[in-house]
């Protein structure tokens, strides 16, 4: 069902215990962003994801973490029986080295300024004006690296009336406008699926920023800064809201499993307590619905043929429907769907998606096998390239994990210089 990590990968090769997995030589360098090496300073989600996908195509990711409790995304989700690790943080600090720094000493100060002048990308999201608090802003960084690219999301960008306001990404689907429209109407509204979509958006919008800013980088030697508001991620991907209010005066509000636009389009109950989707976006495909209920004449002109008819009869038709499908059970409803060529889909619990074959063919999920905590799965990489696939190397590092070896190899120190830092609280 799943793709193991030793399916995926060839002639893995013995290292430390969080990176026994890596590929070979030959095949690292392979990969696309091979060569391009990322300072991930930030916290969460949403800049560390953007690195996490550069990490899965070739770049070199290192984690910079605070010496003391690191990432805060170490203690967010369900914990593991390694004290400063949860699942989250096994999946989403996939392909990272974790060094520990103290940017609030002018020492540690000094160190990433070193680092930055050997790196491409530099990714954080703290709140505006943090980095220029601790020395480390983006003009300052320009001058010892005009070739950087860096990366800044915050809840609400670099600028604007609401810039210093606190943001995490239930607060980027509020103002964003998504929240307003989730949830039943007249009810509560709610944060779809109660994830944190806003930081994974942002993240993706990220690295393709990144991507761009690399792109023109190479062009004209010269680096850039992107800005991202964890608001307008979520903002740009609402279908025609905008237009739909400027030109026409129209403020969509939860529709709870519909929509406006379509009927019957959204979730109705089976007979054995399950869910389905339904979509029904023309005519034809109603037509299509109809016949798999074995009551074509409901597509006729006369009844709710025609999209209009349906819209303006929408709870009637929605009643049609799911009496229908909760006459049968969840297979037999996709059965009939998928016989006239309706689409239909089962509203999945992780459970379902362990079992779907659809997901066990495209190697949606990754067995890993952790050194310390056994057999892991995690969402396998994502796009899929032809050419070149990227890889899961290693799930999140143990904190400071790789300290020594890049302090040793990127800023010249030797262990005793090492030791002192350690000893002083710097690393």
């Amino acid at each position: 069902m799943f793709l193991r990590h030793s399916e995926a990968t060839t002639g893995c090769m013995e290292g430390t215990p969080e990176t026994r997995h890596s590929l070979p030589e030959t095949e690292h360098q392979a990969l696309p962003l091979h060569g391009v090496r990322v300072l991930d300073v930030a916290t969460f989600i949403a800049a560390p994801f953007c690195a996490s996908i550069l990490g899965e195509f070739g770049a070199e990711v290192i984690k910079i973490e605070a010496p003391d409790k690191g990432d805060p995304l170490r203690a967010f989700g369900t914990p593991t029986e390694r004290e400063d690790t949860t699942l989250m943080w096994l999946s989403e600090a996939r392909n990272k080295k974790s060094m520990t720094l103290n940017l609030k000493t002018p020492q540690g100060v000094k160190i990433f300024k070193q680092l930055v002048a050997d790196v491409d990308v530099v990714c954080e999201n703290f709140r505006p004006g943090t980095m220029e608090k601790w020395g480390l802003g983006w003009d300052v960084l320009h001058a010892i690296n005009p070739a950087l690219v860096m990366l800044q999301v915050s809840g609400y960008g670099q600028t604007g009336p609401y810039r210093d306001r606190p943001g995490f990404a239930r607060i980027g689907h509020a103002v964003g406008g998504l929240t307003a429209l989730s949830g039943e109407p007249g009810g509560t509204p709610v944060t779809p699926g109660s994830t944190s979509l806003g930081d994974y958006i942002s993240g993706l919008y990220g690295a393709v920023g990144v991507l761009i800013a690399l792109r023109h980088r190479d062009l004209t030697g010269q680096g850039q800064k992107i800005d991202i508001g964890l608001y307008e991620s979520v903002f740009r991907v609402l279908d025609e809201l905008a237009p739909a209010y400027g030109r026409n005066g129209i403020v969509r509000e939860a529709e709870g499993s519909g929509t406006r636009n379509a009927c019957p389009h959204g979730h109705f109950p089976t007979k054995d307590d399950k869910w389905i989707a339904l979509a029904c976006t023309t005519d034809k495909m109603f037509t299509r619905l109809a016949e798999a209920m074995d009551k074509p004449k409901l597509a006729s002109t006369e009844q709710f043929g025609d999209l209009r008819k349906r819209l303006a009869a929408n709870e009637s038709v929605n009643r049609l429907v799911a009496a229908w499908t909760g006459s049968l059970s969840r297979d037999e409803i996709m059965d009939k769907c998928l016989a006239h060529d309706v689409p239909a889909g089962p509203l999945n619990t992780i459970a379902d998606i362990f079992e779907d074959p659809q997901f066990a063919e495209r190697e949606n999920l990754l067995r890993f096998d952790h050194p310390e905590l056994g057999e892991i799965v995690v969402p396998n990489v994502f796009p899929k390239l032809s050419k070149t696939p990227g890889h899961v190397t290693s799930l999140g590092p143990a904190l400071g994990q790789n300290t020594d070896d890049i302090l040793q190899s990127m800023v010249g120190l030797s262990l005793e210089e090492i030791k002192s830092l350690r000893d002083s609280g710097v690393i």
